[in-house]
């Protein structure tokens, strides 16, 4: 459908977008003088003030899910294939599909941020955007595209995609609690200009495969929540002679012109307490909403079947109509078989903010102060999209202007190794990381596996 081409290639665009983000550098989190802790734990703060380099104060290269290119791509008599090809055996490429298998990233451009101390305590002052973006496929997407009709039904549901985007100013205030020995607190409030928001919802898609006729039974949504947004509509003439009467669907959309749609409201909440030799932390990130304005809304307008005999199969490879052909016929005509109609301009859209919570526990070692080892719980709760992570890491400071991390990581995506190096003289912060190291790449250099970072920071202490 070209309406999912176009949404699929805007949210390929912020995917693409994210290689210039920061998000949160878990690897950092237990890691002394590292600058942005308090982004992850707002109860954090630095020994000394700091001013961001412009845009290049916290950069990230990152991509997080399930879904990666070793399950599409194969070696086949040395040329590099698709898992469609018919040398790759079904039962060997299916093995390497989830049941939903996904891809979505949080990440963030710090435009500028400041720190300093006043106040009874230590404080920031940041401004940047935030961009999150989500998307899931089952497997019987992957099932189709590779078996054809041999399968005769595919149930495609829960086939979703999330993107939102907002721009942020946000104030940080952290301080001892002088009534609790050893318990500090923090807060930050987060005024929130939306930008867009984009969520399309396919609840339903049983499809019925035959060689002479499908039926497709649907059940789809989409919330365009961006300013200049309009869906195009074409008429759809039923072929044969069951008695349906043409009707209009959702063939397609434009963009025309640009500007904030929303506003917002969002607040971290964060403490740590130290207690002997450890160190206990805990910390809500991203509480809040954002309203968004003028929606464009469209949808099947509940359960819909279809049924259309405008695709039909050859099993010779060679023929005008084989399945490698008409697959590609489905997925310029599809706005057709699910014929979504344009509900019209909701007033209004409310959202609520993917909130992560962070649990970590800190142990120096009394030997050694300059080691210690940290634990750490990441979870994000974001509906379809929630993922969790444990991180135990090692710390070290063993000079006044160094100090290194190396972590292992295991969660929702797996297993991974991550590492941080931070460099911090009279004046200046450089750092350097994976939360994620990357690991084999293909030809072109993209990663195999679609877990992976690489963190980079310039940062000016005073």
């Amino acid at each position: 459908m070209k309406t999912i081409k176009k949404l699929l290639i805007l949210t390929s665009l912020i995917a693409a977008y994210q290689t210039l983000s920061a998000q949160n550098t878990y690897s950092g989190y237990f890691l002394d003088n590292y600058t942005y802790r308090y982004e992850m734990n707002p109860a954090f703060g630095n020994e000394k003030g700091f001013v961001s380099f412009p845009v290049l104060g916290n950069l990230n290269v990152a991509f997080r899910g399930n879904l990666h290119l070793n399950s599409l791509l194969y070696n086949v008599d040395g040329r590099t294939s698709l898992f469609t090809n018919p040398k790759v055996g079904v039962a060997e490429a299916m093995s390497k599909f989830s049941d939903r298998n996904t891809i979505g990233t949080t990440d963030k451009i710090d435009i500028l941020s400041v720190g300093f101390k006043a106040f009874g305590g230590y404080n920031t002052i940041s401004i940047g955007t935030t961009l999150d973006l989500n998307a899931s496929l089952p497997k019987a997407f992957f099932s189709l595209a590779k078996e054809g009709v041999t399968n005769k039904t595919y149930d495609i549901r829960n086939l979703n995609a999330k993107v939102t985007g907002y721009a942020s100013i946000a104030l940080n205030h952290s301080h001892d609690i002088k009534q609790v020995p050893g318990l500090r607190i923090g807060a930050t409030a987060k005024l929130l200009l939306g930008i867009g928001n984009l969520d399309m919802r396919l609840h339903e898609a049983d499809l019925t495969l035959g060689k002479d006729a499908w039926t497709a039974k649907t059940n789809a949504d989409i919330y365009a929540s961006i300013t200049g947004f309009k869906y195009d509509t074409d008429i759809y003439h039923p072929e044969g002679s069951n008695g349906e009467a043409p009707r209009e669907y959702v063939s397609g959309g434009n963009i025309d012109g640009f500007g904030l749609n929303g506003t917002g409201f969002g607040v971290d909440l964060g403490a740590e307490y130290k207690w002997r030799d450890f160190k206990f932390s805990i910390a809500a990130l991203d509480l809040g909403f954002m309203a968004w304005g003028k929606t464009q809304w469209a949808s099947t307008d509940g359960t819909q079947t279809i049924s259309t005999d405008a695709y039909t199969f050859s099993t010779n490879e060679d023929a005008d109509n084989a399945f490698k052909n008409e697959f590609k016929n489905l997925k310029d005509n599809a706005a057709k078989l699910y014929q979504l109609k344009d509900m019209g301009e909701k007033s209004s859209h409310t959202t609520t903010l993917a909130t992560t919570l962070n649990f970590g526990i800190n142990y120096e070692l009394p030997y050694y102060r300059k080691l210690h080892f940290g634990l750490l719980n990441s979870t994000r709760i974001n509906g379809d999209f929630t993922w969790t992570q444990f991180r135990l890491s090692a710390n070290i400071a063993p000079v006044k202007c160094f100090s290194a991390d190396i972590n292992m990581e295991a969660g929702t995506f797996g297993v991974g190794f991550g590492w941080l190096l931070n460099l911090h003289t009279t004046g200046f912060n450089l750092f350097l990381g994976m939360d994620r190291t990357i690991g084999k790449v293909c030809k072109q250099f993209v990663p195999l596996n679609s877990n992976g970072t690489l963190n980079f920071g310039i940062n000016f202490p005073f």
